[in-house]
């Protein structure tokens, strides 16, 4: 499936978690760029671009970490396959309200994240079930197992979603300690991952110089709340991290801050992929 995704594995498996980078895939089918209206900036709006990068040491600690090629306004992998939008896909239903769809970030979005229509016309629904079947199942299905295999190894599994924000959404943050935050991280508001795991994860990146905030505006997409089940060993938190740190969003080009802030991230990739060790220990005696 390389393709379709990359997958970095361990070569010791001394690690519970699962680093997972759904939206940083940038390799767009010549076709859907020529149906496409936007330049190709803008297309590129909604990419978390380089985040596979940023945690990208992931492999070396003995976490895996998986990253998807696809773009996210190809196919959004943090969307549920059912989440088709009407007005997009042709002899879709309308579906009770939901407003992921209906702002047009269904599972193939309409728009990009800066709210541009990324083209004219509709998709058939044959197309549109054929993109998912090629793309969003075969990546889904190796999440899952890597997801199984952690918890069947170390008897539970930590997956951490990694993100990216633009600078502008931190306008609807709250201030922490009179600061914006520079990363947020979501667990559904307690409901997809244990508590400890979030207040470890806090104080790591808290540790490493960054303003932590918890869930808002962002507590997790469908991946964090699809994987998340707690009370079955499986523990699932979103990572957003501010573009501003290590990238140029007009240009989406790597800051000249971008090596500094890898590094950073590295030595808190290295602490967030113990996390579960001191359970998994536990589960052992």
């Amino acid at each position: 499936m390389r393709d379709i995704y990359t997958h970095k594995s361990p070569q010791k498996l001394h690690s519970c978690v699962v680093f997972n980078s759904p939206h940083s895939g940038s390799n767009y089918p010549v076709e859907f760029l020529a149906s496409s209206k936007l330049d190709s900036l803008a297309i590129r709006s909604s990419e978390d671009a380089f985040v596979d990068e940023l945690f990208g040491d992931a492999a070396k600690y003995g976490a895996h970490l998986l990253s998807a090629h696809a773009p996210r306004a190809f196919l959004d992998l943090n969307r549920s396959a059912s989440e088709l939008d009407p007005a997009i896909v042709q002899g879709v239903k309308r579906a009770p309200s939901n407003l992921r769809i209906a702002s047009g970030l269904g599972v193939i979005p309409r728009v990009v994240g800066n709210g541009q229509v990324i083209r004219t016309g509709k998709l058939s629904l044959i197309e549109a079930q054929n993109r998912i079947a090629t793309y969003h199942t075969p990546y889904h299905n190796c999440l899952q197992n890597l997801i199984d295999l952690q918890r069947s190894v170390h008897g539970i599994a930590i997956l951490i979603d990694c993100h990216s924000m633009p600078q502008k959404s931190l306008d609807a943050a709250p201030l922490v300690r009179g600061k914006k935050p520079d990363i947020i991280l979501g667990d559904r508001f307690g409901a997809s991952c244990d508590r400890w795991i979030m207040d470890s994860a806090t104080r790591i990146f808290s540790a490493a110089g960054f303003v932590v905030a918890r869930n808002a505006p962002f507590s997790g997409g469908y991946i964090t709340r699809h994987y998340g089940r707690p009370t079955k060993g499986i523990h699932a938190f979103q990572i957003e991290i501010n573009r501003a740190l290590y990238m140029d969003e007009t240009r989406i080009e790597r800051a000249e801050s971008f090596d500094e802030i890898r590094g950073t991230l590295s030595g808190v990739t290295r602490q967030l992929a113990q996390i579960g060790q001191v359970s998994t220990a536990l589960a052992a005696e």
